[in-house]
């Protein structure tokens, strides 16, 4: 090698260097001074869910913690999918953040090798913000209302009834399989862009029932619209006291709460993962925040980046064991 040639080698890993510092001294600052404009809050499902409800009952108070306005978008598709690959494909500025689910981190890539995302290493865990029942409810017109009669009707008719749910691959989905698979009964699955349409038609009769997150049901259930026959919950709620568990009918493994938190793209400097760690704590302590949220049914969960970060990885290994135990496939 002549002293030309390694003359601008040198140069070159030089300035190679340079720019590498200049760049994580550049993301440092801008860590330091996080936020100066506005941020996204991606929703990977329509609005009326309950991701949707819990992203806009503490996007607005997270906005006054940060000093900057907090932009609700919703990105429907794919079971949560689309939603997800925008925020995997954001900057790691920190200025896109998204919603994570049980359907986006765990059930949907469990069950779809194509997805396009590793929901452990693709993104960034910043903290879990509720955790939600799950809930099997009917349209009125059903000819069963308790779990009883429920399961008598489903051996009686399989394949007469159908289910609607936010979409293949979503934890609806899911967790109405290993139902399924469990209980020994045939629905029919309807899926949807959301959990709003799949409400609106499990509402207007064209599909019999839903397995949905309860902040999104609890509302058209107090109305009537909705009959409830069993739940995912730790225990019985008070909302909803003569609805058993799962477990209480024997059917333990899908006696399985659901989660909404923030995640962000990979590589996020852990000052602004600390800031909004820091801002969840305060927003979600607002009264109206608190009475929000917990009015759904939803319990309050921020557990920070590393207990969140946990959380992901068990439910995403939960997941991949039913999709192989049971040989759940995408349609």
């Amino acid at each position: 090698m002549n002293r030309l040639t390694l003359r601008t080698l040198m140069t070159c890993v030089l300035q190679t260097s340079i720019f590498t510092l200049s760049a994580v001294i550049s993301l440092s600052a801008s860590a330091q001074s996080f936020p100066t404009k506005p941020i996204r809050l991606i929703v990977p499902f329509a609005p009326g869910g309950s991701t949707d409800i819990i992203a806009r009952a503490v996007g607005d108070a997270l906005g006054r913690q940060l000093g900057q306005p907090v932009i609700v978008e919703n990105k429907a598709g794919g079971g949560g999918s689309v939603g997800a690959l925008e925020v995997m494909r954001a900057p790691k500025d920190g200025y896109t953040i998204g919603m994570a689910t049980v359907s986006t981190t765990a059930a949907n890539p469990a069950i779809n090798p194509k997805i396009g995302y590793d929901p452990i290493k693709d993104f960034t865990a910043i903290t879990n913000i509720a955790a939600t029942p799950n809930i099997i409810a009917v349209n009125p017109s059903f000819p069963a209302k308790d779990f009883k009669t429920f399961m008598a009707v489903l051996k009686a008719n399989p394949g007469k009834y159908s289910y609607s749910s936010s979409g293949t691959g979503g934890i609806g989905h899911l967790q109405t399989e290993l139902f399924k698979s469990l209980a020994g009964v045939f629905i029919v699955h309807i899926p949807y862009r959301g959990a709003g349409p799949a409400l609106a038609d499990t509402v207007g009769g064209q599909v019999s029932m839903i397995f949905d997150n309860l902040p999104s049901s609890l509302p058209f259930i107090k109305d009537g619209k909705l009959i409830p026959i069993v739940i995912a919950a730790p225990k019985r709620l008070a909302q909803l006291p003569n609805v058993p568990t799962f477990a209480e009918v024997g059917l333990v493994p899908v006696n399985r709460m659901a989660y909404y938190g923030f995640l962000g793209p990979a590589g996020m400097p852990k000052e602004i993962v600390d800031k909004y760690y820091a801002a969840v704590q305060k927003a979600v302590a607002e009264p109206a925040v608190l009475k929000r949220i917990e009015e759904t049914g939803s319990i309050i969960n921020v557990n920070g980046p590393e207990a969140f970060s946990k959380e992901i990885k068990a439910e995403y290994a939960v997941y991949k064991e039913v999709v192989a135990k049971q040989k759940l496939q995408l349609d």
